[in-house]
């Protein structure tokens, strides 16, 4: 019997009957088991090594274009979640390592300045065909399915793939530790919002309701405290991850308020419109000119699977009358996968004018 085997049956004695076990495990193409690791410790290592993640270190949460060096981006995040999720599955006797996995896997296919760069790429997408349209959690799922490894894809395991795909608001996650990393992606954009909020002045602690702030608490500390241990001690022994209808309902409200005090705050909104307008012209940009995408990704794009990119190879981009679906997908993958930096950089060079210089 090797360590990986040890592990699968560690994970049969210890882990309570509603855990996803790494034993059953399934990928899309089959490959040699490792002798050391399970499947799922498997999966939250590629995600871990992928540039997919690497590159989310320079792109917005919420304050963009944040100048200080404590604000959260979209991988501190990535953290937070993955940190709070492995809390509750291991309080409940669950797979860490497949909550580990979805947790740092969630967010990939995030844009470049966060949910605003999701809308201005929604829209764009829409202008080409009213029925597209773009979802940050699908498209971490193409990042994992075909974008990264030149389109080949990690041949993640589906509970890992579908914890990502339904990370989401609306989401349904077929394992409780898909279950876990959608409850908290909520615990933790909320409290660290309104840390940031505070570094940044747009609140006080004393502005927070409450009729919020007393069930869950008055810092940061306390109110993660109370939603991990809430959801822990509903949660236990039950096919299903549940908090409690106080703390549930306490916990809305302070979303809500945070959305309509925070998120649409004028500090928080007044740089938006810019990244719109950038994102927006990146789309159109490259639209017209497809040649000017970096040759790596229009042989990515020769990888991917015909249902999700129809002209798939790298000259049908190029035509003169190419599939202009198909050129808007990979257009979009590109721009998807910039970092903020990255963005500013190449609008710069391409619509900002550059003083002339004598020879």
């Amino acid at each position: 019997m090797n360590i990986r085997q040890m592990m699968e049956e560690r994970e049969r004695e210890f882990l309570q009957k509603y855990a996803a076990f790494s034993a059953e495990a399934v990928r899309d193409r089959k490959e040699p088991l490792c002798e050391i690791r399970t499947e799922y410790q498997r999966d939250r290592d590629r995600i871990l090594h992928s540039k997919a993640f690497r590159r989310m270190k320079d792109k917005t949460q919420v304050f963009l274009a944040a100048t200080g060096d404590h604000y959260r981006n979209r991988l501190t995040h990535t953290l937070e979640v993955s940190q709070a999720a492995r809390t509750i599955a291991k309080a409940l006797s669950l797979n860490e390592e497949l909550t580990e996995a979805i947790g740092l896997g969630h967010d990939l296919g995030h844009t470049p300045f966060g949910h605003t760069g999701e809308a201005a790429l929604d829209a764009a997408l829409k202008q080409i065909d009213p029925g597209l349209s773009f979802k940050h959690y699908l498209q971490s799922v193409r990042v994992v399915e075909y974008l990264e490894k030149n389109g080949k894809g990690l041949n993640l395991t589906a509970a890992v793939r579908d914890g990502i795909k339904n990370h989401g608001t609306a989401g349904r996650p077929i394992t409780l530790e898909g279950q876990i990393v959608r409850l908290c992606d909520k615990i933790a954009y909320i409290n660290h919002d309104i840390d940031d909020a505070i570094r940044a002045g747009v609140l006080s602690e004393s502005d927070l309701p409450a009729i919020y702030t007393d069930t869950l608490g008055h810092t940061v500390r306390e109110r993660l405290n109370t939603l991990i241990s809430d959801t822990i001690y509903n949660s236990q022994g039950k096919p299903q991850i549940f908090q409690s209808g106080e703390v549930a309902e306490a916990m809305s409200g302070l979303r809500q308020f945070m959305f309509d005090h925070v998120y649409h705050h004028p500090v928080v909104k007044q740089e938006e419109e810019k990244a719109q307008n950038m994102l927006t012209s990146l789309f159109f940009w490259y639209m017209e000119h497809p040649e000017e995408l970096p040759q790596i990704t229009l042989e990515t794009c020769s990888q991917i699977a015909s249902e999700t990119c129809s002209k798939a190879a790298p000259e049908a981009l190029l035509e003169e009358d190419p599939d202009e679906v198909s050129r808007a997908q990979v257009v979009c993958d590109y721009i998807a996968g910039m970092t903020d930096h990255y963005a500013i950089a190449r609008f710069e060079e391409l619509f900002v004018p550059k003083g002339w210089r004598s020879r």
